[in-house]
């Protein structure tokens, strides 16, 4: 047994302390505040013995509310609870076309901040990171526990993978081997690049995935328009711009029609990361609208409240003690 609000109790004793002090002080009197003489009056017209009997009744109704609003409980009650979702898998592109500055601060900081906001706003489902560039690496298994996602994903930059180049295709193969199952439904790739490749297989691969219960939604990162790529020192210091063999600057622009063939062939969608648009929103949405598989189901247990059959004992104290007659009978 168990009480909700248990420091409702010490009214318990107030109460008791205070029905002693009476006790004490009337000494078979009416109230220790009379005059004897008006004592002996009262006593022609009122019966002692169902005055006692009414204050008594109406002292364990105080006392069975105060038990009442402490909440007790008694008693468990199982219930079980499921926790549904689909499973996640963010495929992040880092090759070093992703330092561009022409979505800011970077196209790789744009896509982790959207990242980590659409983390925050997942419920019950659950999420893998993979980055990669000429090669891919599964960065996060798929968990349910958000804080470490979002610890993992800050520590992502463009120099983890040090095969440079973005090979689409790679990414996609990492990410069918990190499912755990075999499930036709609730598997979802969301992949974000900036769409250059350096191989031609993505769009096949994205249709054979498909097939095998994947979603494959892709998110362009940068401007149509284009941006220079910044050249690093071990500091992660800005020291100049990437120049091709010839000594000219390189531009790299943002790919939309190779992501969104990935997307179609991949029965997915299309998004893009800008500096103006939320993008995280519209995937989340999108998530949210799915159908959900049972992820995790466990049995919770909990006290059972108790307290209506001791309140409304309560007000059946007070009701008697207010009907009580306490005049004495008249003898004719």
């Amino acid at each position: 047994m168990s009480f909700r609000f248990i420091w409702i109790l010490l009214f318990l004793f107030i109460q008791l302390g205070l029905w002693l002090y009476w006790i004490s002080q009337t000494k078979g009197y009416f109230s220790p505040l009379l005059s004897r003489s008006m004592d002996k009056t009262l006593t022609k017209y009122l019966d002692r013995s169902k005055i006692a009997m009414k204050s008594n009744i109406m002292i364990l109704g105080t006392l069975l509310l105060t038990i009442a609003a402490s909440g007790p409980q008694i008693g468990t009650r199982v219930r079980p609870i499921e926790r549904k979702g689909v499973d996640l898998v963010i495929a992040l592109d880092t090759s070093t076309s992703m330092d561009a500055e022409d979505v800011t601060p970077s196209r790789l900081a744009k896509s982790k901040l959207e990242v980590g906001r659409l983390i925050r706003n997942l419920k019950g489902d659950r999420v893998a990171i993979i980055v990669f560039a000429g090669t891919s690496h599964l960065y996060l298994p798929l968990t349910t526990d958000y804080e470490a996602a979002l610890l993992f994903l800050n520590e992502i930059d463009s120099r983890m993978i040090p095969t440079q180049g973005t090979v689409l295709s790679t990414a996609m193969n990492t990410a069918l081997d990190s499912f755990s199952d075999e499930t036709d439904k609730f598997k979802v790739m969301m992949l974000i690049s900036d769409g250059e490749d350096h191989d031609d297989q993505a769009v096949n691969l994205a249709s054979k995935a498909s097939e095998k219960g994947l979603m494959i939604n892709t998110v362009g990162v940068g401007s149509r328009n284009g941006s220079l790529i910044p050249e690093k020192d071990k500091d992660n210091q800005k020291i100049g711009y990437k120049r091709d063999k010839e000594g000219k600057l390189i531009t790299t622009t943002l790919n939309e029609s190779i992501l969104k063939e990935i997307a179609t062939a991949g029965k997915g969608s299309y998004f893009w990361f800008s500096n103006s648009a939320d993008s995280h929103k519209e995937i989340a949405a999108a998530i949210e609208n799915m159908e959900k598989k049972t992820i995790s189901t466990h049995e919770f247990s909990e006290y059972e409240d108790r307290y209506q059959l001791i309140a409304i004992s309560s007000l059946f104290c007070f009701f008697i003690g207010f009907v009580i007659p306490t005049r004495k009978k008249l003898k004719i």
